[in-house]
């Protein structure tokens, strides 16, 4: 549990910038590399749920991931701002700043600095599956509204999953997925598109 006055410590002027009622996608991440995987399901956020931005979260290391290699925190920040060209996605370095390791600390700060943007959380539907692994999962679903993007072969293991089920009078229809931002948490909606099947492992096997 984080406490009050180690927010207020880490309130501190940032590049980021959010207007009084703006809507906004987190999608977090290692990132190891970023791939047109992101930019797609970031997309398609942006227009399923009518968001101002989508702001990544590059994390300095993912605490339940183990990695086979994993590049500096710089450069994948740097490939990830070259593989993008909607302005609406913006890259942050924000966990490294203020040095969390969880995601439930990193929305913390995020919901106390901007306390008037309306977030969402946005992850793939492979996420979805081990999501019950993050620390304070339940209390991160009670934080925000969340969105699940479909991902190659991932759809029918994602909604059996644990989270899923725990979850699952909460989820809302599709096609109201324009007011997701507006619902009371736990809220969260899950997305089917047209689907991109990269990975930043697959990336990393073919170096």
């Amino acid at each position: 549990m984080t406490s009050n006055n180690s927010i207020e410590r880490w309130i501190f002027k940032d590049h980021l910038d959010a207007n009084k009622d703006q809507k906004i996608a987190l999608l977090g991440g290692s990132f190891n590399p970023a791939h047109s995987g992101h930019v797609q399901i970031s997309e398609i956020a942006l227009k399923k749920l009518n968001l101002d931005y989508v702001w990544w979260i590059v994390s300095p290391r993912n605490p339940i991931k183990n990695y086979d290699k994993l590049m500096p925190i710089e450069e994948r920040i740097e490939k990830a701002k070259n593989i993008i060209s909607n302005k609406k996605i913006l890259v942050t370095d924000i966990e490294n700043k203020i040095n969390t390791k969880y995601t439930i600390d990193t929305l913390k700060y995020l919901t106390t600095r901007y306390a008037e943007t309306k977030f969402v959380w946005l992850m793939g539907a492979d996420n979805l599956t081990n999501f019950h692994l993050w620390k304070s999962w339940k209390e991160i679903a009670k934080m925000m509204p969340i969105v699940i993007i479909d991902r190659p072969e991932s759809s029918l293991k994602a909604l059996a999953s644990l989270a899923a089920n725990y979850l699952k009078q909460y989820r809302i229809d599709e096609a109201d997925s324009n007011h997701l931002v507006y619902k009371k948490s736990p809220a969260w909606v899950f997305i089917h598109d047209q689907l991109n099947g990269m990975s930043s492992t697959e990336i990393r096997n073919k170096k």
